[in-house]
């Protein structure tokens, strides 16, 4: 029974560390008849959790979203980076600080290392319709000193 259980724990801690080099699984952020937008966490150490309300191929400047993760940094500041791909070529680009040191936009500003966010409110951005394609989008969120809080390769389907 031991040698079970010492089997278990090691293969346990083997499937956990990612042994073998797989990813993440691709999560569904949002679905409707005309648009899905899916994910997959680009950090190899760590998943997240993030939704949109009201999938809509016409975006709204007010959109409103979930975002889970447990810090593996501090974030005094927090940055996000957007870089939208067709067909490999980049075809827009977008910085925006979150977390400024001088100026919290948000109650989770400032968090430490192993604390969790949990977010769920207004994202604002500028509303537009999304043209019909697959794109593939690189959502990277870090801190002041460049390390990665959280990264997503998304696919964007609007038909």
């Amino acid at each position: 029974m031991k040698g079970f259980t010492a089997a278990f724990l090691i293969w346990t801690l083997i499937s956990l560390n990612g042994g073998g080099g797989q990813a993440w699984p691709t999560h569904t952020a949002c679905k409707d008849g005309s648009l899905e937008v899916l994910y997959q966490s680009c950090d190899p150490l760590q998943d997240f959790g993030f939704s949109i309300e009201q999938c809509s191929k016409q975006l709204k400047s007010n959109l409103n979203i979930r975002f889970g993760i447990i810090l593996r940094e501090d974030i005094r500041q927090l940055y996000l980076d957007i870089t939208l791909f067709t067909k490999e070529e980049p075809i827009f680009s977008y910085s925006y600080p979150v977390c400024e040191e001088d100026l919290p936009k948000f109650s989770f500003c400032g968090r430490r290392k192993g604390e969790q966010i949990y977010y769920a409110g207004p994202a604002n951005n500028p509303g537009f319709e999304i043209p019909q394609g697959e794109y593939q989008v690189l959502l990277k969120l870090y801190n002041e000193n460049y390390s990665t809080v959280a990264c997503a390769n998304a696919t964007v389907i609007c038909s």
